[in-house]
C-alpha cells in the first residue's frame, strides 16, 4: 500500500477522501486555488499546495500543475475524487508516467467509456441494450436535424463528453432544435473542451437507474446492487437512493448482470457507475432498461451504496489501486434496508433556482444524518465552482423511514444569508407521490406548483413575534432602538409600565405582514398574536445566544440574530424577518424591463439583437456561471431596446445587460 496521497479535487469530496486515507494511517496532501486558501479541505490536509488562481482552468483543471505539486510533497497516489480531471485519460497516463499510482480506472476504459457516442457502439457490441437514437460521426446541423426527424420529438440533445447534465437539451419541437443544439455545443466546449452531440430518443416517462461496479486488476468485476437517481431538476441530481422503489430480484439481476458485461467490455478497474434510463410508464421491467453511459470514477450519489452494503468505496479504490483483489465476492456483498441522500445546492428556489454566492455567516447541519460537506461557518460559496455545498445521507430500516429521517434533517438546515434549496428538498420528500415511490426524471417539472414555497398564516405570526420580541425586550435591539412611539411599528395602546401592545408592520421576506401583538407574559416569552377571533397564541425561546425557537401551536420555527438580521428558518426555508422599506419601488425584468445579471459571470451569447420583436420568455443573453448556462429572458413582449454586452464579457451581480420595450412602446 502507497503511504500518501493527493486528492486532485476540492470541497466535499476531497475532505471524504482524506476521512478514509487518515483512518488507514495515509499521509494526505491537498492542492488549492486561490478561492478556497481557507477552505476547509485545506486545512484538514497533512500538506497543501496553491496551484493557481480561482478559475478551475488555472487551478484544478491544470493537469500539470496538480502534477507538480504531487512530486513537490513526494506523493505517492492520486486521487481525482468526481469531476475536473477525474475523466482525463491523459492526465491518467501521466500520473503512471510519473511514477505515481493513478487511483482510478486504465486510461484506456476511460476513453472507451468517455464519450457517450462510442460508448454506445461498445456496448452493442457487448449485447448491453442502449437507448434509441444517433451517434453518428457526422455533426453537422443538417445531419443532426434530419437525425431528430427521424427519431420522433422529443429528443434529447447530448454532448458526447458530457456528464452532471452539462450539455444536455430536451427538445420537443422541431423549431427549438437549433437553439437546443447551439446550446448543448457551447455547455460541451465550455466543460469538456468537445463540442460534438449525440441525440437519443426521449423517455416520456424515464427512471434513471445506476449501478455500482467495482473491478480489480486480477480480472474481477462485481457490483454492489443499484441505485435511483431519478429525483432530477433540470437533469442535475437532486435526491437519491438504493435500492430503487419498485424493482423486483429478476429486473435487479438483469439490470446488474447488464452493468457487470458492460464493465468487462473495458477491462474495467476500479470504481465505476453504469447508468441506465427506465421506461417507468409500467413499472421497471427488465426489457425496457437501456444503458445510457458510464462513469469511470466515484459518483456523489456513493454514499447511499456505502450505507446499505457496509463497504467503504474509497478503502476498496485504495485497495485495489495498490493491486489488492477486491475484498468481497460478489455473493458476499449485502443489501441492508434503505438509504437515501439530498444534495443540499447554494441556490434560490423563490428566484429560478439560481446560484445563490456568498459567505455562510450561519451554517448549521443536522446532527442525526450523516453529512458529507466542504465548508463551514464563515466560509464562503464562490461562483467560481458547482453550487453544491453539502450532502445529507441517512440509513434505515424501510424506505419510508428513510425518507421521513432525510426530511427531517433537511428541515433541520439553518444556512444564512446565501440561500439554499433545504426547504425544497423537505417539500420533494413529503409529497405523496415520492412517498409512495412514483417518481420519474419529469417529477418535479411535473409537481413545480405542489413544490413550491408557500408562505402561511402561522409563518407570518412566528415572524412578527421574532420581530416584536427583539424589539422591545432590553438586551436584544438591533439596529435603532424602538420606542413606544415608533411610526416603523405602527405603535397603539402605550401605557406606562404596560405590556408591549402594539400595530406591527414587518417585511418577511419583502413581503409586507400586518398584525396585532401583545406581550401575554411578563418575560415576554409569550405574545397574543392576530386579528379577532384568529388570536394565536406563539411562543419564543432562546437557547444559545442569538438562536433559539418560536412555537405556534406545535409547529417550531428556528430563529437566529445573524448580525443585523432577523432570520426565521421554516422547515429548511430561511426567511428574513426586517421592518418594511417604506418608498422602496420596484425593480427588476418585470417592471422596467432591465435584464440583470442574477450573478457574476462570463457572457457566452447573445441570441437576440437592439430593435428584434420579442415574446415573453424568449432568450435575450446568456449567462455561464457555476458551470451552468442561465438564460435571462424577456419579462414581457416587446422589442429590445439594447444589449449592453458582448459574447467573452465578464459581468458583475446587478449589471444590466440588456432592456426590453413593452409592446407599443418606442
Amino acid at each position: 500500500m502507497f503511504k500518501s496521497v493527493l486528492v486532485a479535487n476540492r470541497g466535499e469530496i476531497a475532505c471524504r477522501v482524506f476521512r478514509t486515507a487518515r483512518r488507514m494511517g495515509l499521509r494526505t496532501i491537498a492542492v488549492y486555488s486561490e478561492a478556497d486558501a481557507q477552505a476547509p479541505h485545506v486545512r484538514e490536509a497533512d500538506e497543501a499546495v496553491l496551484i493557481g488562481p480561482a478559475p478551475a482552468r488555472e487551478s484544478y483543471l491544470d493537469a500539470a500543475k496538480v502534477l507538480a505539486a504531487a512530486k513537490q510533497t513526494g506523493a505517492e497516489a492520486i486521487h481525482p475524487g468526481y469531476g475536473f480531471l477525474s475523466e482525463n485519460a491523459d492526465f491518467a497516463e501521466a500520473v503512471a508516467a510519473a511514477g505515481i499510482v493513478w487511483i482510478g480506472p486504465k486510461p484506456a476504459s476511460i476513453r472507451a467509456m468517455g464519450l457517450k457516442d462510442a460508448a454506445k457502439k461498445l456496448m452493442i457490441e457487448a449485447g448491453v441494450p442502449v437507448t434509441p437514437g444517433y451517434q453518428g460521426e457526422d455533426q453537422s446541423d443538417e445531419t443532426l436535424t434530419a437525425e431528430a426527424a427521424r427519431i420522433g420529438y422529443p429528443v434529447l440533445i447530448k454532448a458526447v463528453a458530457g456528464g452532471g447534465g452539462k450539455g444536455m437539451k430536451r427538445v420537443d419541437r422541431p423549431e427549438d432544435f437549433a437553439d437546443g443544439l447551439a446550446s448543448a455545443r457551447r455547455e460541451g466546449q465550455s466543460s469538456f473542451g468537445d463540442p460534438r452531440v449525440l441525440i437519443e430518443s426521449y423517455i416520456t416517462r424515464p427512471r434513471h437507474i445506476e449501478v455500482q461496479v467495482f473491478g480489480d486488476q486480477h480480472g474481477t468485476v462485481v457490483h454492489l446492487h443499484e441505485r435511483d437517481c431519478s429525483l432530477q431538476r433540470r437533469h442535475q441530481k437532486v435526491i437519491e437512493e438504493a435500492p430503487a422503489p419498485g424493482m423486483d430480484a429478476a429486473t435487479r439481476k438483469a439490470v446488474t448482470d447488464a452493468a457487470v458485461r458492460a464493465a468487462r467490455a473495458v477491462n474495467y478497474e476500479g470504481a465505476g457507475t453504469i447508468e441506465f434510463i427506465a421506461d417507468a410508464s409500467d413499472g421497471l421491467k427488465a426489457d425496457r432498461i437501456w444503458f445510457m453511459e458510464m462513469n469511470t470514477r466515484l459518483q456523489v450519489e456513493h454514499p447511499v451504496t456505502e450505507a446499505v452494503t457496509g463497504v467503504d468505496l474509497v478503502e476498496w479504490q485504495f485497495r485495489v489501486a495498490a493491486g489488492e483483489p477486491i475484498p468481497l465476492k460478489q455473493a458476499d456483498i449485502p443489501l441492508n434496508g434503505w438509504a437515501m441522500e439530498a444534495r443540499l445546492y447554494a441556490e434560490d428556489p423563490a428566484n429560478g433556482f439560481l446560484p445563490s454566492i456568498g459567505k455562510l455567516d450561519h451554517f448549521r447541519m443536522p446532527e442525526d444524518a450523516r453529512i458529507d460537506t466542504g465548508v463551514e461557518q464563515g466560509g464562503e460559496v464562490s461562483q467560481f465552482y458547482d453550487p453544491m455545498i453539502a450532502k445529507l445521507i441517512v440509513h434505515e430500516d424501510t424506505r419510508e423511514a428513510a425518507a421521513e429521517a432525510l426530511a427531517d434533517a433537511c428541515a433541520s438546515v439553518e444556512v444564512w444569508p446565501v440561500r439554499t434549496n433545504a426547504g425544497f428538498l423537505v417539500r420533494c420528500l413529503e409529497h405523496p407521490r415520492f412517498v409512495e415511490g412514483d417518481v420519474d426524471t419529469g417529477f418535479i417539472a411535473a409537481e413545480e406548483t405542489e413544490l413550491a414555497d408557500r408562505p402561511d398564516e402561522e409563518r407570518d405570526i412566528a415572524a412578527v413575534t421574532l420581530f416584536a420580541q427583539h424589539h422591545y425586550e432590553p438586551g436584544h435591539l438591533i439596529g435603532n432602538d424602538f420606542g413606544p412611539w415608533d411610526a416603523t411599528t405602527g405603535a397603539s395602546g402605550f401605557r406606562l409600565n404596560g405590556e408591549p401592545r402594539s400595530r406591527w408592520v414587518v417585511s418577511v421576506d419583502g413581503r409586507s405582514v400586518e398584525k396585532n401583538a401583545i406581550s401575554a407574559q411578563t418575560n415576554n416569552s409569550t405574545w397574543l398574536v392576530g386579528e379577532g377571533e384568529s388570536i394565536r397564541a406563539a411562543q419564543y425561546l432562546y437557547g444559545e445566544w442569538g438562536h433559539g425557537s418560536v412555537f405556534v401551536g406545535e409547529r417550531e420555527f428556528g430563529q437566529n440574530r445573524i448580525g443585523e438580521d432577523l432570520v426565521l428558518f421554516d422547515a429548511g426555508t430561511a426567511v428574513l424577518v426586517t421592518r418594511p422599506r417604506y418608498g422602496a419601488s420596484a425593480s427588476g425584468p418585470a417592471s422596467d424591463g432591465s435584464l440583470r445579471a442574477p450573478m457574476p459571470g462570463k457572457i457566452v451569447a447573445t441570441p437576440a439583437k437592439p430593435g428584434d420583436t420579442v415574446t415573453k420568455g424568449q432568450p435575450i443573453v446568456v449567462l455561464e456561471a457555476m458551470k451552468m448556462e442561465h438564460a435571462l429572458v424577456a419579462p414581457f413582449d416587446g422589442m429590445v431596446g439594447e444589449i449592453t454586452v458582448a459574447v467573452g464579457d465578464q459581468v458583475i451581480d446587478g449589471a444590466v445587460l440588456a432592456t426590453v420595450k413593452p409592446e407599443g412602446k418606442e
